[in-house]
């Protein structure tokens, strides 16, 4: 009205540094030469589209603050809430969910390629953001884990080895032979399952004895495994699909397929209400992706590379990409912690 921009709403109402979202609202159209700017925080976004009612607009690196606005010359809109995802660390190579502990102390791998030694293996990150070399000799490290006594589990995908590290730091190899393992979960009851991501999911009782729980299709990159409030186990893993699948696994072993859509799905959690969240494509968007108990989809985060998140019951997540780590404030509720 009267020329003054206005956003109505913007979706998806959460974004990491290049991701993209969609302002919804009037007044965006070019008028006098002017074309219409968007700002998260003090930075400047590149527009990726605009019309009269809709703008495209990508979160520009090191935005800050939770709002955006739209400005058309000297008139601007008033501020919108949207939350924004604030880097914590960089120079990871993550390859799926972060764990974090009872103490707020935040656990990402340096995986590195198949087969290569890197001089640190994982990153032990405190709950005000110091980063520190925590364990130097583990070979691909994938999966994290962490158990009801704070122990810190961790796969190995080159020697198919699951190494279990005390609070302390001290780490031993806890067992073997779990072929490439990749993604790793907790049941309630302390028992761990482990995804080989040839085809086999693994169940390992608290004395190390080792069943067949399900079989598969094989990744071609890795398993990622998340337990559901009610006790169900689900699994994705990128096949050579474009139109892949969350399979959801019943405690008896019996697995079925929850949804079937997305892009290249890897990181899972729930939270407090049953929803699933899955780092994914859908709809030519990349980000996070919301799947209602009753496997309704909605996109709900932008973000590019994103391979991981815990989601922590402070309505916090700590999120992964290839290469860093992130953490925003956000109204998602997560599970309980274990460790």
């Amino acid at each position: 009205m009267n020329g003054v921009p206005r956003i109505e709403s913007v979706k998806p109402a959460a974004a990491l540094p290049g991701g993209e979202v969609a302002l919804i609202g009037s007044g965006f159209g070019a008028r006098n030469h002017t074309r219409p700017q968007v700002q998260f925080g003090v930075s400047d976004a590149v527009v990726m589209l605009a019309s009269e009612n809709r703008l495209i607009a990508s979160v520009p690196e090191g935005a800050t603050g939770g709002a955006v606005r739209v400005k058309m010359g000297s008139i601007e809109s008033s501020p919108f809430p949207i939350a924004l995802g604030t880097q914590i660390a960089d120079n990871l190579h993550p390859v799926g969910n972060p764990a974090v502990d009872s103490s707020g102390n935040i656990y990402v791998t340096f995986s590195g390629q198949r087969g290569q030694k890197v001089p640190v293996s994982l990153y032990k990150v405190t709950s005000n953001h110091v980063v520190k070399p925590y364990i130097t000799d583990m070979m691909n490290p994938t999966g994290l884990a962490i158990d009801r006594d704070g122990y810190l589990f961790v796969s190995c995908r080159h020697e198919g080895t699951i190494h279990r590290v005390s609070p302390e730091g001290h780490a031993m190899q806890w067992i073997e032979g779990m072929g490439v393992a990749t993604g790793l979960a907790f049941d309630k009851a302390g028992n761990l399952y482990v995804g080989d991501r040839s085809g086999t999911i693994f169940k390992i009782g608290p004395d190390r004895e080792v069943f067949v729980f399900a079989t598969l299709e094989p990744s071609l990159a890795a398993y990622h495994l998340a337990f559901s409030p009610a006790g169900d186990l689900f699994v994705c893993g990128p096949t050579t699909s474009s139109f892949e699948r969350i399979h959801r696994i019943t405690p008896a072993g019996e697995v079925s397929v929850f949804f079937r859509g997305l892009g290249r799905p890897q990181g899972l959690a729930f939270d407090r209400q049953g929803n699933l969240y899955v780092a994914a494509s859908f709809g030519g968007r990349r980000g996070i992706v919301r799947l209602t108990p009753e496997a309704q989809p909605e996109f709900v985060l932008g973000g590019s590379n994103i391979v991981g998140m815990a989601l922590l019951p402070t309505h916090r997540a700590m999120i992964t990409t290839h290469s860093a780590l992130f953490t925003l404030d956000w109204d998602v509720e997560g599970l309980p912690l274990n460790g």
